[in-house]
């Protein structure tokens, strides 16, 4: 839902909230995603961003419990009553991998990869009961649809990943059952001595070392909630698949 100032049909400020289905310790909560701020630069200051905040805080504090965003400025939200909550890294050594080659890489010009697509995300699991997502189809397909997507049949999952040298960092892991991370390396190649994990750990039958973290999503991407947030106190980091 775009909530936008106008000037004529000049759109001179905007703000825009998506429906967030998140799973926390267990339980699903309808949120909605605060995304899309900007204020035309020769119109700024003018308080057009707040009387569209304003009318937003007005419209979903009786419909969502908890409104979420991510932002390299906090600042700019914390007068609208949004607190900054710390996320973490959890970080793995790995044994190696089997050496097979067990994924593929999707290709989201073809129609059956669209399709599977589109199956995955419908029937997935919430990659973590701290801090998960389902049902949720928008901001996933916004924030990896032009990044590198996996399959790996065996498993019949949707990998983000990326590799550096021996270094694997997981984002996401999407599909009807969320695997071990040890039954997931085994369907890679190519030697990993390190796995760091970019989302709450727990069902990945792990015991991983927890740093805080501040995730770096095309910039410093801080956490920003207003409302109640179970995992506030617990090691956890919102997919980077669900920040906007």
């Amino acid at each position: 839902t775009p909530f936008v100032y106008l000037d004529g049909e000049r759109v001179l400020s905007h703000v825009g909230v998506i429906e967030l289905p998140l799973i926390l310790h267990g339980q699903l909560v309808r949120g909605g995603s605060i995304h899309a701020v900007a204020t035309h630069p020769n119109f700024r200051r003018r308080g057009y961003y707040g009387q569209l905040m304003e009318e937003i805080l007005q419209h979903y504090t009786p419909r969502y419990e908890t409104l979420i965003l991510t932002t390299e400025h906090p600042e700019y939200f914390q007068p609208f009553g949004f607190r900054y909550i710390q996320e973490h890294l959890f970080t793995v050594k790995s044994r190696g991998t089997s050496g097979r080659n067990g994924m593929r890489l999707m290709n989201m010009q073809e129609v059956n990869d669209i399709a599977l697509l589109h199956r995955l995300l419908e029937a997935r699991e919430p990659v973590s009961h701290v801090a998960g997502v389902v049902q949720e189809k928008a901001i996933f397909c916004f924030n990896e649809g032009s990044r590198p997507l996996h399959y790996v049949p065996d498993l019949d999952v949707m990998v983000c990943l990326e590799q550096e040298g021996k270094r694997l960092k997981l984002f996401d892991i999407v599909g009807p059952k969320v695997p071990t991370l040890a039954a997931l390396l085994e369907q890679m190649s190519q030697p990993i001595e390190e796995v760091a994990i970019c989302f709450s750990a727990d069902r990945l039958g792990v015991t991983a070392d927890v740093t805080p973290y501040i995730f770096d999503h095309d910039g410093p991407s801080y956490l920003m909630v207003r409302g109640p947030f179970t995992p506030e106190n617990s090691p956890f980091t919102l997919p980077r698949s669900a920040r906007t």
